[in-house]
């Protein structure tokens, strides 16, 4: 009888299936995500959308007040849109690269207008708002009271300011809606000239979903209102300004905290490796529809043997059998049968009669020359057994 390692369809089923639900269990998942976002309204901070995250409703109450509002993508049609009559709302400042930054700010210094930074963290501050370093800890709480003496946020009252903090070395600078002794509302005079530049920690006043909750409409319309024209300018990733050495690369624009993630799922998939890689069990006998006798293998061997010409691997055999059966009738370890150090002085101890140099002819010598020394050969191997197991 023989064995064989070979699974059925059946049994790689069984061992697999665990695998194959959960792949059928992403997929249908990333398919219901993908149809989920792709009914899902785009439009964060846009006065044109009114989903929850957008900003029309401050838009259009601007509008009732005769401010009209132009939305603007490219880092140009903003540079040029800056004057004195005009507020220039910089959507999402991160986005923008050091170059873009420091050419909007350029414009901005000296145009004698208002320009309003929406949450912009340590990559805008520096160029945007110089004086300004913004606190890699945002605030818990949203909302805040406005413990300052800005006209704007004295009438506005408590508003969802919270967010993004800051801190200024610039003196005649309003600190608004302080959280731990630090803003989340910066106005900062512009060196020259009637103009200014403000700081909103969080977008919350802007959205429509937030508009009316507390001080956030009063504060946004005084903020964005101040002027007659409002430009509101949304930073796009394809704007031809960005095309330069200062832009962010990849991994600036990955969440921090990203490295750190992907080692823990590599250590995670190596884990799932090891608890779901199969090794081999033990072999599976299978029935065979014939079976040969041993003595007929052994016969067909020695006339292969014989065809062959092959004594001495014939002999080889036959001393290595003889060895392994002697071993343990003398007391020798079957780990040391082949040994002559060990097997031969137990021998000669067993059969005094027979000289040690002798054996080791009869069982480590040079192989007959033909084969009647051969079947002598095989004669004295039997003798000598039968003659240790008398003894």
């Amino acid at each position: 009888m023989t064995t064989s390692s070979a699974l059925t369809a059946r049994q790689v089923w069984t061992r697999n299936r665990g695998i194959a639900l959960a792949v059928v269990l992403l997929l249908a998942g990333a398919v219901a995500i993908a149809v989920i976002r792709s009914q899902t309204k785009h439009g964060d901070l846009d006065p044109r959308s009114a989903d929850p995250r957008g900003s029309r409703a401050v838009a259009e109450l601007l509008a009732d007040r005769g401010v009209t509002t132009r939305v603007v993508t490219t880092l140009d049609a903003a540079r040029g849109a800056a004057g004195p009559n005009t507020t220039l709302l910089v959507a999402v400042p991160d986005l923008l690269s050091h170059r873009q930054q420091s050419l909007l700010a350029k414009a901005t210094a000296s145009s004698g207008g208002r320009t309003v930074l929406v949450a912009p963290g340590d990559w805008s501050t520096g160029r945007l708002a110089p004086g300004v370093t913004a606190s890699p800890v945002t605030t818990l709480k949203t909302t805040l009271d406005p413990g300052c003496t800005l006209p704007e946020a004295r009438r506005a009252g408590s508003a969802e300011t919270g967010g993004i903090r800051y801190r200024t070395t610039v003196d005649d600078a309003d600190a608004c809606y302080p959280s731990e002794r630090r803003a989340t509302l910066l106005r900062l005079p512009a060196p020259s000239g009637t103009g200014d530049t403000v700081l909103l920690g969080a977008p919350d006043i802007l959205l429509n979903n937030r508009l009316d909750k507390q001080g956030n409409a009063s504060l946004a319309l005084q903020l964005l209102g101040s002027r007659p024209h409002l430009v509101w300018y949304l930073p796009s990733l394809t704007d031809s300004s960005a095309t330069d050495t200062g832009r962010k690369s990849l991994f600036d624009l990955l969440p921090s905290g990203w490295l750190w993630g992907t080692l823990q799922l590599f250590v995670a998939a190596v884990l799932a490796a090891f608890w779901r890689g199969r090794r081999f069990g033990p072999l599976v006998p299978e029935r065979l529809p014939v079976v040969i006798r041993a003595s007929e293998t052994t016969e067909g061997r020695a006339r292969l043997y014989r065809k062959a010409d092959a004594r001495d691997r014939a002999c080889a055999a036959l001393r290595s059998t003889a060895r392994a059966r002697l071993a343990p009738l003398v007391g020798v370890p079957a780990a040391l049968a082949h040994t002559p150090e060990a097997l031969l002085p137990a021998l000669s101890a067993r059969l005094p009669d027979r000289g040690e140099q002798a054996l080791h002819s009869l069982l480590f010598g040079t192989p007959p020359r033909d084969d009647a020394a051969l079947i002598a050969l095989t004669d004295r191997l039997d003798a000598l057994e039968r003659e240790v197991r008398r003894s």
